[in-house]
C-alpha cells in the first residue's frame, strides 16, 4: 500500500469515512485533508489509531516494517512439534465481516478477531505478488451459491478499482456483498449473481456518492467439508 490513506483504510475495510473519523476523533474536514489532500494526522491521532488497531506507528506513517510487530511470534512450531521459520509466512488479519451473497447487512466488528498465516511462496506465486491489503472475511447468503457459499471464508485484496471481471466485494449503502462483477463500456459495471433468484443490476463507477464502493477483489476462498 503507497499511502497513508490506503494504509489507514485497510484498517477500516468496507467502512465509510465518516464511521473512520468518528473512531479516531476528528472531524470531517480534518479528515478530509488526509483523505483526499494527502495530509497526514497529528501525534494524538496516530496515537488514538495506533490503540485502536495495535498496528505500527512508523509502519503506518512509511508503509515500513511490520503493520502488527506486536503480533509476530518470536518462535513457532507446527502441529507435530517441527520448527517454523516466521518469516515464510504471511499474517492477514481475520475479520468478523460477513459478505452478503444475497440480501442481508453488513455485520462487522472492525478489529480483527485473529490473525492466518499463508506461506508466502505460495501467497507471491498463486495468488498475488502483493501481500500488502490481504484481509479474510466471510460470505453469508445463497446469492452466489454453487461459487462462493454461505459461511465460506474468502481472502480479499483491498483495491478500489476493477481491473478486471471477477469476484468482487463491493458496499452499496451499509451493506458489504460479494458478486461477480462485469465491466461495461460507459464506466459501468454489471453487478451478477450465480444464483438466478438474484437478479443482476448495474452500477456506475464515475458516481461521486459515497453510497458504492470497490472494496477489493476475491483471491480465494476456503470452505469447510
Amino acid at each position: 500500500m503507497q499511502t497513508f490513506k490506503d494504509r489507514l483504510a485497510s484498517l477500516w475495510p468496507g467502512e465509510r469515512q465518516s464511521k473512520i473519523a468518528t473512531d479516531i476523533d476528528m472531524t470531517m474536514a480534518g479528515f478530509s485533508r488526509i483523505w483526499h489532500e494527502g495530509g497526514l494526522p497529528k501525534a494524538e491521532t496516530l496515537k488514538r489509531i495506533k490503540e485502536l488497531k495495535g498496528c505500527s506507528i512508523d509502519w503506518l506513517l512509511t508503509g515500513e516494517g511490520e503493520p502488527f510487530p506486536e503480533q509476530q511470534t518470536q518462535a513457532a512450531h507446527d502441529t507435530l512439534g517441527n520448527p517454523v521459520n516466521t518469516e515464510d509466512f504471511v499474517y492477514v488479519p481475520r475479520y468478523a465481516i460477513e459478505a452478503a451473497a444475497g440480501h442481508g447487512s453488513l455485520v462487522a466488528n472492525e478489529k480483527p478477531m485473529f490473525t492466518m498465516a499463508f506461506r508466502k511462496d505460495w501467497i507471491n506465486s498463486m495468488i498475488s505478488p502483493e501481500v500488502s491489503g490481504l484481509s479474510v472475511i466471510s460470505v453469508k447468503g445463497d446469492s452466489m451459491e454453487g461459487v462462493l457459499n454461505d459461511g465460506d471464508t474468502i481472502l480479499v485484496q483491498q483495491m478500489n478499482h476493477i481491473r478486471r471481471d471477477g469476484l468482487y466485494v463491493l458496499r452499496i449503502n451499509d451493506n458489504l456483498l460479494v458478486k461477480r462483477l462485469q465491466l461495461m463500456p460507459g464506466n459501468v459495471v454489471n453487478v451478477i449473481s450465480a444464483n438466478e433468484a438474484y437478479p443482476s443490476f448495474e452500477i456506475r463507477l464515475d458516481s461521486e456518492s459515497d453510497d458504492v464502493q470497490i472494496i477489493g477483489k476475491v483471491l480465494w476462498f476456503g470452505r469447510y467439508l
